[in-house]
């Protein structure tokens, strides 16, 4: 039984006080640097502010998103991002990047925590070392990768006339056929080994009797994998696919360096940045990420109910 303190409150009731004060700096600036840009972006969707001076903005209501925009005598057409072809295909770009991404790296991320997990010579060594990728700036991997797939000077093409399989250099990040998956295997090559450690995280916490149990029991390695390590190792790739599908949806700097100025590659950030810096249309840009805000967080709401996860 709880006993009230000499206050009249309960030990309960003390530490969410004491937890509430503890949190209260952080989620003032939290407020400051995220809540506050996050909604001056909404607002001015809902303007026709530009970029040299955002502080004449006007109220615009929704002519950013959709408006019927008329020729007169009764003919016209609407206009907008809701009815923007590029702003959709850059949506679609972004969900297939991150739905191939994520699914790859998800199951080479396993495959290599499992091969961490098991003890042997130089071990340490080895996890270092898979971990260099995720260790190299995002932008520095791209433009190293950018270079090895030069269709001129590139030792991919090189390597692969020598070897036989391509009867002529490739435009890896040039061409529309190929530019979406050499991002893709940029991608997957960089984040493989952070998916690898999160799970690597989760495999660690397995007991080892159970395996050894398993053993005793003669059960065969594949049905150990799908009946103990798989339901035991499932939170922590859970989490893993989330983390890294926040990163996917948000992707821009690999597209930018690798594929600039290329639709078949355009996601929603580098949509959002064009608008935003390049084309100086300002309150289009801020309606753009708006609605990037928007479908990232219903992914992820979505995503957090239909896998049951508890975030307490």
């Amino acid at each position: 039984m709880t006993r009230p303190s000499a206050r009249g409150l309960t030990i309960s009731a003390q530490r969410r006080r004491a937890a509430a004060l503890f949190l209260a700096p952080m989620l003032v600036v939290l407020l400051l640097v995220a809540g506050w840009p996050l909604l001056r972006t909404v607002w001015f969707g809902f303007t026709d502010a530009s970029l040299g001076d955002p502080g004449r903005a006007h109220w615009v209501g929704f002519a950013n998103y959709l408006e019927w925009f008329s020729y007169g005598e009764d003919d016209g057409e609407w206009v907008g991002l809701l009815v923007d072809d590029e702003w959709w295909r850059a949506v679609w770009n972004t969900l297939v990047f991150t739905f191939v991404t994520v699914s790859i790296e998800t199951t080479l991320g396993l495959i290599v925590a499992m091969v961490l997990n098991v003890r042997f010579p130089l071990r340490g060594l080895v996890r270092a070392a898979v971990l260099i990728p995720w260790a190299i700036p995002t932008v520095v991997s791209a433009k190293m990768w950018a270079w090895m797939l030069n269709d001129q000077f590139g030792i991919i093409n090189d390597l692969g006339m020598k070897l036989g399989l391509l009867s002529a250099p490739v435009a890896w990040v040039a061409s529309s056929e190929t530019a979406m998956i050499a991002v893709m295997l940029v991608d997957i090559w960089k984040s493989t080994p952070f998916m690898a450690l999160l799970i690597l995280a989760g495999l660690q916490m397995i007991p080892e009797d159970i395996y050894e149990a398993a053993k005793i029991d003669g059960v065969n390695p594949l049905l150990t994998f799908w009946r103990v390590t798989l339901p035991l190792a499932a939170p922590a790739i859970l989490v893993a696919v989330i983390f890294r599908a926040l990163d996917a949806l948000r992707v821009f700097d690999i597209i930018y360096v690798l594929t600039p100025n290329n639709a078949e590659t355009r996601t929603m950030s580098v949509f959002v940045q064009q608008n935003l810096f390049q084309f100086d249309q300002f309150a289009y840009g801020s309606a753009a990420s708006t609605l990037l805000f928007l479908v990232i967080a219903f992914i992820t709401l979505g995503y957090i109910r239909a896998a049951r996860l508890n975030l307490d």
